[in-house]
């Protein structure tokens, strides 16, 4: 079988006893605390991983564009949930046949999304599930207060082809009890007009392993717990050793004892820090990391013992793995140094 020494460079590795290792502790944890995990496929993009996912125990998955669904559906995932706002004819001739295809729910923070999906779906006996999105301090999408909550929910109710699905909601790192307060008015204001509120959603895989059985959350849309990355261990869900995700590359240059380059730039490591100093460290070279990125080079500052050589391959953990994922074409699943199997990034690029 072939080994990592025959990848070019730069190429994304993926450990696949640690992202199986990491399917099942987050699956453990949703099943202690009664919680359904519907994974959010967007830092694999890779209808492999969502199978084994299912295959865990989870009750499907989430997408976060129609392309995405669609490649998902075209694989063989049945249920799936699309928390985006879907707008313009186009996208809603296209959901409205993967409706057809799997079981469907989606999201809408707005009386205009609402009465696009209402124009559309139109068939009582086959409705459209609809959730809606609140804004519980992320400051994003999402109703602002409980009574833009109820109001949206009524005009879900009272569409022909369309089922209020309960509340979604994308909550800030760290904010979970603040989410958790404004979710509970939101339920209360419901069951007083006598909406049922029987799924409410919510995301993030850090903020996932402080949920307990207390929780009103009923559904959790982790994402990133597949891979986890250096944001996820500075956030402590895991170590280096438990992030299953690495981005293979060669040291083209060596200009000064403390300075290296490396063939990975923005285009393979992303530019995409999520807060924290640099963007990415090697694997085994102590105190190396990587301080700078323009398109196809990476600067690695080298502050400890570690050593590197011009022509030497390393890898590299990133900050954010999930857009690192959207940059190949192809992912290596490995064991040890052995390539077991190489997979096209199916959902890669897939936006609308």
């Amino acid at each position: 079988m072939p080994t990592i020494h025959d990848l070019d460079t730069p190429s994304i590795l993926i450990d696949a006893a640690r992202a199986e290792a990491n399917i099942a502790r987050a699956q453990a944890h949703a099943d202690k605390n009664g919680l359904k995990l519907r994974p959010h496929i967007k830092t694999h993009k890779l209808p492999y991983w969502a199978k084994k996912q299912v295959a865990a125990g989870a009750v499907g998955i989430t997408c976060q564009k129609i392309g995405e669904a669609e490649v998902m559906a075209d694989a063989g995932l049945t249920d799936i949930f699309l928390p985006y706002n879907i707008l313009g004819r186009a996208k809603l001739e296209r959901l409205l046949a993967l409706h057809r295809r799997v079981i469907l729910s989606v999201t809408a923070d707005s009386t205009q999304t609402i009465d696009g999906l209402a124009a559309t779906f139109t068939d009582a006996g086959h409705r459209l599930t609809v959730l809606v999105e609140c804004d519980t301090g992320m400051g994003r999408c999402g109703v602002q207060t409980a009574g833009e909550a109820v109001g949206l929910a009524r005009q879900i109710d009272t569409a022909k082809g369309l089922a209020f699905g309960g509340l979604m909601t994308y909550p800030a790192a760290g904010r979970a009890a603040e989410a958790e307060a404004w979710l509970a008015n939101a339920s209360q204001a419901l069951a007083v007009c006598g909406l049922a509120c029987e799924r409410i959603s919510s995301g993030g895989t850090p903020d996932m392993w402080r949920s307990s059985k207390d929780s009103l959350v009923t559904e959790y849309r982790p994402g990133t717990y597949i891979y986890l990355d250096r944001y996820q261990v500075a956030k402590g869900v895991g170590s280096l050793d438990d992030c299953a995700l690495t981005v293979l590359s060669t040291v083209v240059s060596h200009p000064t004892p403390t300075r290296a380059i490396l063939d990975s730039g923005s285009k393979a490591l992303s530019s995409d820090t999520l807060g924290l100093p640099d963007f990415g460290e090697l694997l085994g070279v102590s105190g190396a990391r990587v301080t700078g990125l323009s398109e196809e080079h990476g600067t690695v500052t080298l502050s400890g013992d570690g050593t590197l050589k011009i022509g030497e391959r390393v890898r590299v953990v990133p900050d954010h793995c999930c857009v690192v994922t959207n940059l190949f074409d192809e992912v290596n699943l490995i064991d040890g140094e052995t390539v077991l199997e190489t997979l096209p990034v199916a959902a890669r690029g897939r936006m609308g």
